[in-house]
């Protein structure tokens, strides 16, 4: 293809989210139950007040293609979050991958749950191999720029949180297993509780009050609650009906 001038952008010359797909047979099997669970929590309860439903984007074990000049390079993250872009791709599609180079936003967080083979890359503990890829903590700290990183160890329930201070990332000094994010006016913290029928520490996302954001599920029993308690103030026992 010949040169033009001015230079066409990458989002019209580079591949896009159809030609960088998430799902390759080569790649590694499906998670463990955890790593279905945990992310599908935090997704649940992913609701930043600041930004409209349909600006909010969750990716959960989805190729994310970060170099335009190794566009086959990709790192799949437990769970992400960006804000201030479209739901769908490009407005009307669900995505296959997220591509930086055609979406144009960085994630803001991103979660990742620590495996005993990936502990050392995932905490920045690694260094990279000649002619190797950047390793997951470059790619999100000098790269992507990603404002928050969270790393949680489901065996030693250990959480740490990176956050991003000039270019490189510094672990907060946590007095309660929590962090708030203003800009995202939402905060993410260690919750005990029953989810999916098991009870243990998770990952969940809490309002600028403290309240823990409520599930789907949790949302209707609120509401069948509150009617059932109006009912009795009318003098009308709703479990007649």
């Amino acid at each position: 293809m010949y040169q033009t001038d001015p230079p066409r952008p990458p989002k019209e010359t580079l591949p896009t989210m159809y030609d960088l797909p998430s799902e390759y047979p080569e790649d590694s099997g499906l998670p463990d139950e955890f790593h279905i669970f945990q992310p599908q929590l935090l997704r649940e309860t992913f609701f930043p007040p600041n930004y409209p439903v349909d600006e909010v984007f969750v990716g959960t074990d989805l190729n994310l293609y970060y170099d335009l000049r190794h566009t086959l390079s990709y790192k799949r993250p437990d769970w992400f979050a960006a804000v201030g872009v479209s739901r769908l791709y490009e407005q009307q599609n669900l995505r296959l991958s997220y591509v930086i180079w055609q979406e144009g936003v960085a994630p803001f967080v991103v979660v990742e749950l620590l495996s005993p083979g990936t502990e050392k890359e995932d905490l920045g503990q690694t260094l990279r191999e000649i002619n190797q890829p950047p390793t997951k903590w470059e790619v999100y700290e000098r790269i992507l720029r990603v404002p928050y990183y969270i790393v949680f160890d489901r065996y030693t329930d250990k959480l740490q949180i990176f956050q991003l201070v000039a270019d490189r990332y510094s672990e907060l000094d946590l007095s309660t297993p929590r962090v708030w994010m203003p800009g995202l006016e939402l905060g993410l913290g260690l919750w005990q509780g029953s989810y999916q029928g098991i009870e243990r520490l998770w990952l969940r996302w809490y309002d600028a009050s403290g309240n823990w954001l409520p599930t789907p599920l949790e949302r209707e029993s609120q509401r069948a609650n509150r009617l059932a308690a109006q009912l009795r103030e009318l003098g009308v026992n709703p479990d007649e009906f």
